[in-house]
């Protein structure tokens, strides 16, 4: 299968590229907008490997300020090949700057500048690998026809895999699986951090895309533009969310059982997270899209919420 990610990566090369801040003893400059963004992205999936094919050419604006005369000054960035064909650190970027004054800022760029630019590509290209992924159908070994859901009974003999064999459990035709637990604790009481996984309004703030939620027993889960998707199967608020959970490159049809705990404590909340049934070759990329796309941005909504209030 292939994937088209030129448009996700124009929105992502945006959001990593656009506000850096580069401070040195010369002053400070600030990269403005991506100007011009020409190129594409794309992921493959060839034999149950993903590969990754990836084009741009990037110009940005910049500006800053000189520290000792307060001089402001203008210049761009460009990046004229960033692809998979070289490693970020060999990406040719160059640095420019209108006429007159303020080398001083043009050599900050150069250095420092190009230094958080290349952190910048790195984030890009991880996400392209993790994030944009989710949503990538995998080839699976199974014969066609052939059901792949959690409600079937085990069958076959145990498989032998190096996870632990407590952690392993057969479901659906010979998948092995594994359970994810992880805890997490938020600067916000229990039932705002329940509140943040039932209503639509909040998690299309923390997901920033489009969201289902009718959170009821029974009703469906959708986010990241379809890359998860389920059905709520228990809801007991302010304390228990259970979930039939899913990412859009598992086996057909085979679900998760996740189940979101919330704990108040002292003007915080702790969240356990117990996910069962999670396809042993997606244990990784299932536990990095609970950190990142989920713990992660609901820290940055919740510190949002504070600083609107402050």
């Amino acid at each position: 299968t292939e994937r088209d990610a030129t448009s996700w990566s124009k929105r992502k090369l945006k959001e990593v590229l656009e506000g850096l801040v580069v401070e040195g003893e010369a002053g400070r400059c600030e990269i403005g907008d991506l100007k011009h963004v020409e190129g594409e992205a794309s992921c493959n999936s060839r034999k149950g490997k993903l590969i990754f094919f990836y084009e741009w050419n990037l110009r940005l604006s910049w500006k800053g300020t000189v520290k000792e005369s307060g001089e402001k000054h203008k210049g761009s960035l460009e990046i004229p090949n960033l692809s998979e064909e070289n490693e970020v650190d060999d990406t040719e970027i160059n640095v420019s700057k209108k006429k007159g004054e303020g080398d001083v800022l043009k050599d900050l760029m150069r250095t420092e500048g190009t230094t958080k630019v290349r952190e910048a590509l790195r984030d890009y290209l991880k996400a392209l690998k993790t994030e944009f992924t989710l949503g990538m159908i995998l080839p699976t070994k199974a014969p066609v026809g052939q059901e792949l859901a959690m409600e079937r009974k085990p069958s076959g003999s145990p498989v032998q895999d190096s996870v632990t064999p407590q952690s392993l459990e057969m479901v659906g035709v010979k998948i092995p699986t594994v359970r994810i637990h992880m805890r997490e604790v938020f600067n916000s009481p229990a039932d705002e951090l329940y509140s943040i996984f039932t209503k639509k309004e909040l998690v299309q703030k923390f997901s920033k895309c489009p969201a289902v939620i009718e959170a009821e027993k029974g009703g469906k889960l959708q986010m990241f533009e379809g890359c998860v998707s389920g059905e709520y199967t228990e809801l007991v608020p302010s304390q228990r969310i259970v979930l039939k959970w899913r990412c859009r490159s598992w086996p057909d049809e085979h679900y998760a059982t996740v189940a979101l705990n919330f704990q108040d404590l002292v003007a915080q909340s702790e969240l356990e997270l117990e996910c069962k049934g999670v396809p042993v070759s997606h244990e990784e990329s299932t536990r990095q899209c609970w950190k990142k796309q989920y713990f992660e941005e609901i820290h940055i909504l919740l510190q949002q919420s504070k600083d609107n209030m402050e």
